[in-house]
């Protein structure tokens, strides 16, 4: 079956250090998301990049650093993405929220098919 509509898509992008309340903030940020119904998260891990401190977040396989760049990327509609935006304002310390309008083509199974 086939769905088209507008949503919302929203970016957050930090580093992988980054914690709240003592857990890693990516899984904080999904567990948030979950706890209010979101409909899709997906979780990056970068290879390189950089923010407004200009510092670099590399994820490398020879260094120790446990610092690579992050990005969770967020659709539903405008709605749920306001719900969910003053719970990352309080757990982003640094980083870069971006949001935009997306036309979204949504797949899945007719619940009348058979498997």
């Amino acid at each position: 079956m086939k769905e088209e509509f507008q949503a919302r898509m929203l970016r957050i992008h930090f580093g992988e250090a980054d914690k709240w309340q003592g857990k890693p903030l990516h899984e904080a940020i999904f567990a948030k998301c979950q706890e209010l119904g979101i409909a899709g998260v997906t979780i990056y891990r970068g290879i390189e990049g950089y923010g407004t401190s200009t510092r670099i977040h590399y994820a490398s396989r020879w260094t120790l650093s446990k610092d690579a760049p992050m990005m969770v990327s967020i659709v539903d509609t405008e709605e749920q993405i306001r719900t969910l935006i003053p719970h990352l304002d309080a757990m982003v310390h640094e980083g870069l929220m971006a949001t935009s309008p997306v036309e979204v083509i949504r797949y899945s199974r007719d619940p009348s098919a058979t498997p």
